[in-house]
């Protein structure tokens, strides 16, 4: 399987961007993405190995300042009465932890570790999804999910590194970690907006806001 050209977000042209470690990425023409080649790709059972290896323990005081910020903007914009989604949730899901603490209503899923299809047969109010939206190996497909996931006036809250022009591609580490395939440019934040018919995004540091 390689890349061959196009975008697995925007479907455009991309060309060769960047050669690192024996790795090929590639820059979308249209929404200025960065892609791993998917030959680069990691097999499904070293992809979750390498999830496995993640320190996310939901008391971690650390942990828990990381993901602040979503949980903040969820407590000021929803209440108890919402029901939310933490898609990709991982092995250890601080912010349903955090939440459900204060009496919010949140699903899990995650296709290694919360794998319950059922979860992704209602609406939500929000949607989370916290360093996840870098894993997705066909972005497009996934987002079609979320954005049909969500009810009127609901919000996806992604956390993310931003690519970005000034970032000195070959020495950042948000590059290194094997199971991080696709780098979102602010550009590809509008390209989801327009194409998903959100109507808005706010991008407040790493937190990014899709409304609907």
């Amino acid at each position: 399987m390689t890349l061959k050209t196009k975008c697995t977000l925007c479907n455009a042209k991309v060309t060769l961007y960047q050669e690192f470690n024996q790795k090929k990425y590639y820059k979308c023409s249209n929404c200025l993405s960065i892609l791993l080649d998917p030959i680069h790709y990691v097999t499904r059972e070293k992809e979750k190995a390498r999830y496995q290896e993640h320190n996310n323990d939901v008391d971690d005081p650390g942990y828990q300042r990381f993901v602040f910020p979503i949980v903040n903007e969820i407590k000021q914009t929803f209440n108890q009465g919402h029901k939310g989604l933490d898609f990709g949730a991982g092995t250890g899901p601080v912010i349903t932890k955090l939440l459900r603490d204060e009496g919010f209503s949140i699903e899990l899923y995650d296709p290694f570790f919360w794998n319950n299809d059922e979860v992704l047969k209602f609406k939500y109010n929000y949607i989370i999804c916290c360093e996840v939206i870098e894993h997705f190996h066909f972005p497009q497909k996934e987002f079609t999910l979320l954005r049909s996931l969500l009810k009127p006036g609901g919000i996806l809250y992604c956390m993310t590194e931003i690519y970005s022009e000034d970032i000195d591609f070959i020495n950042w580490h948000y590059k290194n970690d094997p199971t991080h395939v696709f780098f979102y440019h602010k550009d590809a934040l509008k390209w989801i907006q327009e194409h998903f018919r959100f109507s808005e995004v706010k991008k407040k540091n790493r937190l990014i806001e899709f409304h609907f």
